[in-house]
């Protein structure tokens, strides 16, 4: 015979050769040739037998509640409000009591999350393996497609999807302004001149389904939309016509290129370099050289008629006043004067005659 003592919370389940009898509560039992398996009422239940088999007393199946998660679902398991873990498909059995249990069951097979779940639980460790997430940044806009056909169009934020065997994909696209770079192009002017050039645009992201749906690797067709465009320009003037037009190039290309199927809008254009071939860039130094030196000569002439013409009206004035001839000649004196140390003058009192005479030779 066997005593057991049962306390506040406690349950008993008596079996007898392996045959569950019946249930005990709270007090004192004593019991000939059989078990007792005691329960914290305070814990998860984890049946001794078959499940159904200790339902069939509906005593015990009064106090006990059942939770059944299907294939392809999960339950996540509360208490007393708090997230304790997920249950993975299977029967699970928790007793009514001093314990509040809360389930809340999800459907694996769907791909949105619409069950009420908080995000820090979505976030958590043990439900990683159930969930993905995607986030599209605040300067993004994203297309989402399911088993790769598009669904909708995704605004920035995080979005969260259960983990199944359902295909997601998304496609994004930065919708700020953004710097194109188009370097290096080998264009032959009209006149056959041989140049490389390198411009720039900038572009924004307008319209993200024509840009992702209706086309394939859009930034690499716009490239080459500009490249064409430039392309035609340049290779219909001569070569010195494109170094005069260069400033104004810009404004024409830009006009000529449709973006407008790509979903983009153009926001600039602009040539930053024309290099030329080392033999032409050799001869435009020798060109300019050459006019450089045509001017230097013409200015050179202008200032030596201008001096020419000045000295004969000088020579004009002297020779029709005498007092003009006089003064010029003390002039050349006192810069004479400047370069001589000493001067001996030996005479009867015509120093001006004698100095005439030394400086300039009687006439």
């Amino acid at each position: 015979m066997k005593h057991v003592k049962l306390n506040a919370w406690q349950v008993g389940l008596v079996f007898k050769n392996g045959a569950y009898c019946y249930m005990i509560r709270e007090g004192t039992y004593w019991l000939w040739n059989k078990n007792v398996y005691i329960y914290e009422m305070t814990k998860p239940f984890t049946p001794p037998a078959e499940l159904n088999i200790l339902l069939a007393d509906t005593a015990l199946a009064g106090l006990l509640e059942v939770v059944e998660v299907n294939d392809q679902e999960i339950a996540l398991q509360y208490e007393n409000g708090l997230f304790k873990q997920v249950l993975t498909p299977g029967r699970y059995a928790y007793w009514k009591g001093p314990v509040y249990y809360r389930f809340v069951k999800a459907d694996l097979t769907k791909i949105e999350i619409t069950e009420p779940i908080e995000r820090n639980i979505l976030t958590s460790g043990k439900l990683a393996p159930y969930v993905r997430s995607y986030t599209v940044d605040n300067q993004e806009k994203a297309l989402l497609f399911i088993d790769g056909q598009y669904s909708r169009e995704l605004q920035p934020g995080v979005y969260y999807w259960w983990k199944n065997a359902i295909s997601i994909n998304v496609g994004k696209a930065d919708t700020r302004q953004l710097q194109l770079e188009i370097n290096g192009q080998e264009i032959l002017t009209r006149d056959k001149a041989a140049l490389r050039v390198n411009a720039w645009a900038q572009y924004k992201v307008t319209d993200i389904r024509k840009a992702l749906l209706e086309n394939k690797d859009y930034e690499r067709q716009l490239y080459i939309t500009i490249q064409l465009a430039l392309r035609e320009y340049l290779a219909a003037y001569a070569l010195d016509e494109l170094l005069d037009k260069k400033d104004a190039a810009a404004q024409t290309i830009a006009g000529r290129i449709d973006t407008g199927t790509l979903g983009v809008t153009l926001m600039a254009v602009g040539i930053r370099d024309i290099i030329l071939p080392g033999d032409v860039k050799e001869i435009m130094n020798q060109v300019l050289v050459a006019e450089k030196k045509a001017q230097a000569n013409v200015i050179a002439r202008r200032e030596e008629t201008a001096s020419t013409r000045s000295m004969l009206n000088t020579a004009k004035l002297m020779e029709d006043n005498a007092m003009l001839w006089k003064l010029k000649e003390m002039e050349y004196v006192e810069k004479i004067a400047d370069k001589i140390n000493t001067i001996s003058v030996n005479g009867n009192g015509q120093l001006i005659e004698q100095l005439k005479q030394l400086f300039t030779g009687a006439k």
